[in-house]
């Protein structure tokens, strides 16, 4: 049983929080809309009658979780309209105290790639719940099941069919940091420096851009696919870089990218799918609106 005083049931929820944020990002893939959400289950944690509530973070679990799945209704007719291709906001990747000790780290790590997110955005509302809480987070598939108010059969069934729904549309990419970052630094060396065989070598035949700007900024609207154009692309942007523009290297979605600064404000977020030591997918994202997370990185 929880006491009544406000700084215990605070920081109860505080204790929470990483986790329920966790939640609500794979689920919504935006900062903004996990962030609401997450606050959303604030405010119903603060109403709750916690004299009842045995268990804080299955019970914040389940709020987060429900609260996520219609703000995803909510927001998947605004995607439909979205201008150009869509990717998650880019996350500063940190799994201290977000991560649960029955979940495998490495497939919690893997479930916050933009690759992943992509693939989820095409799943169901619940399929999407699911993934996320079993493949993320270990969790058991009776407790998902009174989540999310179903059958535990009716459960595992939407966990099959999330399950290989992203193991076919999810890319293979390699996740050594250290071959991502020394790619990323061969990648803009040649980007930089005009070098379009040393690009093209870096470049898988098949290497697709995707890039996410909203409408709010240079961005191509539709998939470049193939080395030799997204090669050509990357020489035409380099060529128009300010003078100004700054790189930082840094861990997003768990994996090593380029963040780009113009006068101080984040600018472009570029990251590298690797495969069999080569670039596979180049991801932009410069929609400004997914990148206010980011000024203080």
């Amino acid at each position: 049983m929880l006491s009544e005083s406000t700084t215990d049931f605070t920081d109860v929820f505080e204790e929470h929080r990483p986790v329920l944020f966790g939640v609500a990002y794979r689920m919504l893939g935006r900062v903004a809309d996990a962030e609401d959400v997450v606050q959303d289950a604030w405010l119903r944690w603060a109403a709750a009658d916690r004299s009842e509530v045995r268990e804080p973070r299955a019970f914040l679990v389940r709020i987060t979780t429900r609260l996520a799945i219609d703000r995803l209704r909510q927001v998947q007719s605004r995607r439909e309209s979205y201008v150009g291709p869509w990717l998650p906001e880019p996350l500063a990747t940190d799994l201290g105290g977000t991560a649960p000790d029955t979940a495998d780290r490495a497939v919690f790590h893997e479930s916050v790639t933009l690759a992943v997110l992509v693939v989820l955005e095409s799943l169901s509302p619940l399929e999407r719940a699911v993934f996320v809480l079993r493949e993320a987070f270990g969790y058991p598939y009776a407790e998902i099941a009174t989540a999310l108010d179903r059958t535990e059969a009716a459960v595992r069934q939407l966990a099959g069919r999330a399950r290989r729904h992203v193991e076919d549309g999810t890319p293979r990419f390699e996740v050594d940091q250290d071959r991502q970052r020394e790619l990323t630094e061969r990648f803009m060396a040649a980007a930089a420096g005009d070098d379009l065989a040393g690009l093209l070598n870096l470049l898988a035949a098949d290497a697709r851009l995707v890039g996410d700007s909203g409408g709010k900024a240079k961005a191509p609207l539709r998939i470049i696919e193939s080395a030799d154009k997204v090669a050509r692309f990357l020489f035409g942007v380099t060529r128009s870089v300010p003078s100004g523009m700054e790189f930082t290297v840094l861990e997003l979605n768990g994996g090593i990218a380029l963040l780009a600064r113009n006068d101080g404000v984040p600018d472009t977020v570029i990251q590298l799918g690797v495969r069999d030591g080569k670039i596979q997918t180049v991801y932009i994202v410069r929609n400004p609106e997914k990148l206010e997370s980011l000024a203080a990185r």
